[in-house]
């Protein structure tokens, strides 16, 4: 339980639902900014403006998935109002207060770093990033068949990185029909990609291999589908870029060869925002208790 425990849950999608929804069943204290366009409401949740909050007395601030953009705003989905996360405003927080967010960037480490707050990225998590892989490859699998005339069945699949969702990707397809080929620099992704019964390939073959690809799937947030490698792809190629923005293609020249290029980051909160939200809301609950369990060690 997280009984006296206060929250300012600031922003976000229809994932925040569900984290809501655990948080407020497990007796904590939620402030929520950014929903007044919300209809459903909440035993133990109060909405309020920014101002409102007293964030003295403020134990942790959950953001949303993508955290803040590089000015400090943060996505409102359910809100007109503009919300920023400023420097100013978590140094009016308690030293213990922790910042959850699922990714960050320059902006949100530097005013954590300078007020000496605790961020947690949740993305970072092996468990949340397998956990999401799943959604993510659905979804994949929507966007293929979505903006394809052929089958998934016997069609040429290049996915670029072995991480835990390349992974997930990859075998999906192949138990799909697809000829799976699976690019990586390191030696034991090499050897797990052959484990799996896959074409292994290094990255610096990408030229070669994307050949003669009907679906090229990108996992790596660096941009290695560039426009040399995307001069000799098929001019019927579907990329998919699954990587943060803003992804790992250029997709300037891809527009420029015809070659249709989709950047999707993000997907478990788009195809499957209720499974997704869940996700969040289980590792939130539990890194939450852990956290007031701690501090209940340390003043007994």
């Amino acid at each position: 339980m997280l009984t006296g425990m206060q929250i300012a849950v600031i922003g976000g999608d229809a994932r925040q639902l569900e984290v809501i929804r655990k948080l407020t069943e497990q007796d904590a204290k939620l402030w929520l900014i950014g929903f007044e366009q919300l209809d459903h409401a909440f035993s133990g949740a109060v909405k309020e403006k920014m101002e409102d909050v007293d964030f003295s007395e403020i134990d942790a601030i959950i953001l949303p998935v993508p955290g803040t953009n590089l000015k400090g705003e943060v996505e409102t989905i359910f809100s007109n109002e503009i919300v920023f996360i400023t420097e100013e405003l978590l140094a009016k927080t308690p030293p213990n207060c922790t910042i959850y967010s699922g990714i960050s960037n320059a902006y949100l480490n530097g005013i954590t770093k300078k007020t000496n707050r605790k961020l947690i990225q949740l993305f970072e998590r092996d468990d949340v990033a397998i956990y999401n892989s799943i959604p993510t490859v659905e979804g994949t699998i929507m966007m293929a068949i979505q903006h394809t005339d052929f089958t998934i069945h016997g069609s040429k699949v290049v996915v670029l990185g072995l991480g835990r969702v390349g992974m997930s990707v990859a075998r999906t397809f192949q138990a799909l029909g697809a000829k799976v080929k699976v690019g990586a620099r390191r030696s034991e992704h090499m050897a797990r990609i052959t484990e799996m019964a896959l074409h292994p390939f290094h990255l610096d073959q990408l030229k070669d291999e994307i050949k003669d690809a009907d679906i090229c799937i990108n996992t790596i947030p660096v941009e290695v589908v560039t426009a040399s490698v995307i001069a000799q792809m098929p001019s019927h190629t579907l990329i998919i870029d699954l990587a943060s923005k803003p992804g790992g293609t250029d997709f300037r020249y891809a527009e420029k060869r015809g070659i249709k290029a989709l950047l999707a980051p993000g997907l478990p909160g788009i195809v499957a925002p209720k499974t997704a939200g869940k996700i969040l809301a289980n590792v939130l609950s539990q890194l939450l208790t852990d956290e007031l369990n701690k501090r209940k060690g340390k003043t007994t």
